[in-house]
Order: structure tokens, then C-alpha cells, then sequence
């Protein structure tokens, strides 16, 4: 059944087209046709958007005759003042023209062709900026002090303490050193060493390396005394840890400290 509408320049008449299209997507059927050509075309402008409705189909309609045109024959609605539409039923040449020209460009795109010169360059300089840019995180770095003590009076020290330093693995760096009496002719090895958290654990340096064979013929047990984290900044923190006695021990913890320089803040203790 053929719909007819009047007045659509008033807003009368786009009110009763908006409650007209409330149900429905286009004017008649449920596909575009030729009356929603004609009603398009009595349309001076795309309406207001409070017009819903009319704004939603107007927008729809508008789109399809810029891309693929309308071919539906309609069941012949009419506007009061205005001829059924015909020739409006498909795209304009020019768009026509536009829309070859961009399928023509698609089927040039390859996607499973070789990659020509140029994109292959343009590639490697993306992953060289990528790689520049991404810039290895370092891993933090720890400062310990450990406490080594004897069997008994009678241990070479000198032997201990090679003993020690000859435990050697990535990550890992003896600095200072020194023996410190604990009583009857007994002395302790306190020694400062520098790891790199991600690489070396304490707990499994002492466990499985000091005192195990063959250094547990020198070595009776092993503490630490100290455990201070190394912040980037040049002096990052000043530590005090308390050891037998009245005396304390300070370390000063720098981010790529010399272990001379090390000694030297050591033996002011």
C-alpha cells in the first residue's frame, strides 16, 4: 500500500515522518527502495537532529546513495508537490568513478606478497628505534657484610680468607676485609662484597659455598652482619648495624663504588 506525505519543509511534517519511522527502517519494505528516494529528495537539507528518527533513516539513505546506490522498486510513496524519483536511484558517476578507484586500489594490496625494498627498510628502522629506545633495565645491586669465624685459635686466617675470596661467580665482588678479635686468641673475618641481586643469593652463597667442602676446614659458620641495598644515587643511605660490643659499623653505599675507596671508609670504623 502506497504511502503519501505532505508539508515535510514544516516541522508539522517532518513530526509525522519522524513518528512514521519510528517502527520502521526505511519508507516501505525492509530494504531501500525508490520512495525513500522520493522522500529523500523532498527533503531541502538532512533535518534536525531532535527528529530522531528521521534523522537516523535520512543519515542511512544519504550513505547508501554515496556508496552503492538504491535499487528496491518501493510501492510507489508519494510527496505532496513532488514526482517519484528515478534517476536518483544510483550513485552519481563521479562517486561511481570514486568507488572503482578505491576497489582498484584494494586489489592492489597485496597481502601475502614479499615485502618490497622500501618496507623492509622502513622495518629495520622501526626496530632500531624500538631497540634504542628500550633500554635494558639494570638490576639492583646489594651491599654485604659478612661475619666468618674460625674452628678455633689455631685456623690460618690468611688460609680463610683465601679460601673465601676464591669463591668467584658472575655477579659477585670481595671488597674490604679485616679480622676483628672475638676472645681467647680467637679472631673473626668480617669482609664487604658487592653482588648483583638478580644473579647471586646470599643464603645459597653461604649454603653451598662457604661452608661446605673444602672451605669448612677453615670456616665454622658465617652471618651476615650487614645487608643494605645500593641506590642509584651517589650516597644513598647511611647505615648503622649493631655488632658485639659498644662498636657499630657504618657503610656508605654507592652505586659503582672502588673497593680501595671502600677500605678506606672501612678502616675509619
Amino acid at each position: 500500500m502506497a504511502v503519501a506525505f505532505t508539508d515535510l519543509g514544516s516541522a508539522a511534517g517532518l513530526k509525522r515522518l519522524d513518528e512514521y519511522l519510528l517502527s520502521r527502517s526505511y519508507i516501505s519494505g525492509y530494504q531501500a527502495s525508490k520512495d525513500d528516494i522520493t522522500v529523500y529528495a523532498a527533503l531541502s537539507g538532512a533535518p534536525s537532529s531532535s527528529y530522531v528518527n528521521v534523522s537516523r533513516w535520512y543519515n542511512h539513505i544519504d550513505a547508501l546513495l554515496r556508496i552503492s546506490g538504491v535499487s528496491g522498486e518501493g510501492s510507489g510513496a508519494t510527496v505532496e508537490g513532488f514526482a517519484p524519483a528515478e534517476a536518483v536511484a544510483t550513485p552519481p558517476a563521479a562517486d561511481s568513478k570514486a568507488a572503482a578507484a578505491e576497489d582498484d586500489d584494494d586489489d592492489d594490496v597485496d597481502l601475502f606478497g614479499e615485502e618490497t625494498e622500501e618496507e623492509k627498510k622502513a622495518a629495520e628502522e622501526r626496530a632500531a628505534a624500538v631497540k634504542a629506545s628500550g633500554k635494558k633495565k639494570e638490576s639492583g645491586k646489594s651491599s654485604v657484610l659478612l661475619d666468618i669465624k674460625p674452628w678455633d685459635d689455631e685456623t690460618d686466617m690468611k688460609k680463610l680468607e683465601e679460601a673465601v675470596r676464591g669463591v668467584q661467580m658472575e655477579g659477585l665482588l670481595w671488597g674490604a676485609s679485616k679480622l676483628v678479635p672475638v676472645g681467647y686468641g680467637i679472631k673473626k673475618l668480617q669482609i664487604m662484597m658487592t653482588i648483583v641481586d638478580d644473579l647471586v643469593s646470599v643464603d645459597t652463597l653461604i649454603e653451598e659455598q662457604l661452608t661446605v667442602e673444602p672451605i669448612n676446614e677453615y670456616v665454622q659458620s658465617c652471618d651476615i652482619v650487614a645487608f643494605n641495598k645500593i641506590c642509584k644515587m651517589s650516597i644513598a643511605v647511611c647505615n648503622w648495624s649493631f655488632m658485639e660490643g659498644p662498636f657499630r659499623v657504618m657503610s656508605f653505599m654507592f652505586q659503582d663504588f672502588h673497593p680501595s675507596f671502600l677500605l678506606f671508609c672501612y678502616n675509619l670504623i
